[in-house]
């Protein structure tokens, strides 16, 4: 059996330990004002906060898309949303004991260019305006190309943001029509070149492979053009197929999709070609060239990989805005609740709006350092009892046979990932997921690992 096959098995992608499914008891409204307050009094001074703010409307659904999101072409719902996002960013305020050191932003979606530049302005100067903003921070937003005007980007730069994600996926138009994210080449380009002129330091592709009608021939297209336009990061994500939670998945079908070798030639081919133009490999399925802070993190060992991704700021305490929005404060996790309407009757009644979350234990924290580690440096250790617990000696015996096909390295109380085990990240976090082993789904709630 090839490693692809016997490998790919549903895993988590471990933007956070426990992973959502394994959470338990949310907290209370007193447990997280406690959370956040003790978190706030320990690291604003030294590593300040970051914010995570989701803005879930589209003007139409992209079918691949696993997001939270809501779709409209009303405008209306802008401001309404906008004035709740800055009533929970003063239950917060209400919370820290002084004002907030603002380390990183970062505007999720759905679209979040789908709001006004001015309601976007109106939101974040008035959080920017009861904070300190950090010298190195770092603000980023996601964007569709079709979506996001010059004032919008000349809006946000002017805010401090100096890092702008596209959503690309794929070129192709046949790939295109079937995940309903028709934009051309040209579009792309076009908007791209706005941001340059602007002064954007920092431009992000978004690529998937694995999608409906791919091919070797129309991502290697996808591929060179993408490279014709040198953003400074790409990130080349595996599409998780996952119709049984977003149903405008089965707009096609499994027998439409590149799967296990197939799929992994995909991969193969993009990792070739973005070495060959200079990019560098970042922990799992990201790429940026010599020039990106993400890349000089990386080199510093400083890089950090939390519900935003892989970021160059480390900070324990993520405040997260927007329904469906998930908050983390090292030790407790908060995820909001899901539906815009139920989200804003919470905040309006001055609740945080608390849908699940987790209160980590003792073994939980080591096991999430265990993991940051893996994801962000392909390496850790456990030399001293601070870093040991019954969950890390039952992951060297799950590790054994991923040891046998040279994935990882073990010896001396350390792990190192090798570069073939490298494209296996997801599986060797797996062995150390207590939670998972301890009550392993009965039904398919992850995505593929490979």
């Amino acid at each position: 059996m090839n490693l692809i096959s016997k490998y790919n098995v549903a895993a988590p992608r471990y933007t956070s330990y426990p992973t959502v499914p394994y959470w338990g008891t949310a907290p209370t409204q007193e447990e997280w004002k406690e959370a956040v307050s003790n978190c706030f009094k320990k690291t604003n001074t030294s590593h300040g906060i970051s914010i995570y703010i989701h803005l879930p409307y589209c003007e139409s659904l992209c079918t691949y898309c696993a997001c939270n999101t809501r779709i409209t072409v009303n405008h209306q719902v802008e401001k309404p949303y906008i004035d709740t996002l800055i009533k929970e960013w003063k239950l917060y305020l209400e919370v820290f004991a002084s004002k907030p050191r603002i380390k990183e932003v970062h505007l999720g979606g759905g679209t979040p260019t789908f709001f006004s530049p001015e309601n976007l302005h109106l939101l974040l100067n008035t959080i920017f305006e009861s904070g300190t903003v950090a010298p190195d921070a770092e603000f980023s937003f996601e964007a569709h190309p079709n979506h996001t005007s010059e004032a919008h980007l000349k809006t946000l730069f002017d805010l401090g943001f100096k890092r702008v994600s596209f959503g690309i996926q794929d070129f192709d138009p046949i790939v295109q029509d079937a995940i309903n994210r028709m934009q051309s080449f040209e579009q792309v380009k076009e908007v791209v070149a706005m941001a340059r002129n602007i002064g954007y330091n920092s431009i992000n592709f978004d690529l998937i492979y694995g999608l409906p009608f791919q091919t070797q021939k129309g991502l290697s297209q996808t591929i060179d053009q993408v490279v014709d336009l040198k953003p400074d990061r790409i990130a080349f994500y595996s599409y998780a197929h996952v119709p049984w939670l977003k149903p405008g998945q089965r707009k096609f079908t499994e027998k439409d999709l590149p799967v296990d070798l197939e799929k992994r030639n995909l991969y193969e081919m993009g990792l070739e070609a973005f070495e060959k133009n200079g990019y560098k490999a970042i922990g799992m399925d990201h790429f940026a060239l010599p020039n990106d802070e993400l890349f000089h993190a990386q080199e510093k060992g400083s890089i950090h990989r939390n519900f935003m991704g892989y970021t160059t700021s480390f900070t324990k305490l993520l405040v997260g805005l927007g329904a469906s929005s998930i908050g983390d404060t090292w030790n407790a996790f908060m995820q909001n609740i899901k539906t815009v309407e139920a989200y804003i009757e919470a905040i309006n009644n001055n609740e945080f709006p608390i849908f699940k979350g987790h209160l980590l234990s003792h073994d939980d924290l080591i096991l999430r350092k265990h993991i940051l580690n893996i994801m962000c440096h392909g390496k850790t250790a456990w030399h001293n009892e601070l870093m040991q617990c019954e969950g890390v000696y039952k992951g060297l015996e799950r590790l054994e046979e991923l040891k046998h096909d040279k994935l990882v390295h073990v010896q001396h109380n350390q792990l190192e990932v090798t570069e073939l085990g490298q494209a296996f990240l997801r599986n060797i976090c797996l062995c150390f997921d207590e939670l998972y082993w301890k009550k392993t789904p009965e039904a398919k709630i992850f995505s593929s690992a490979v």
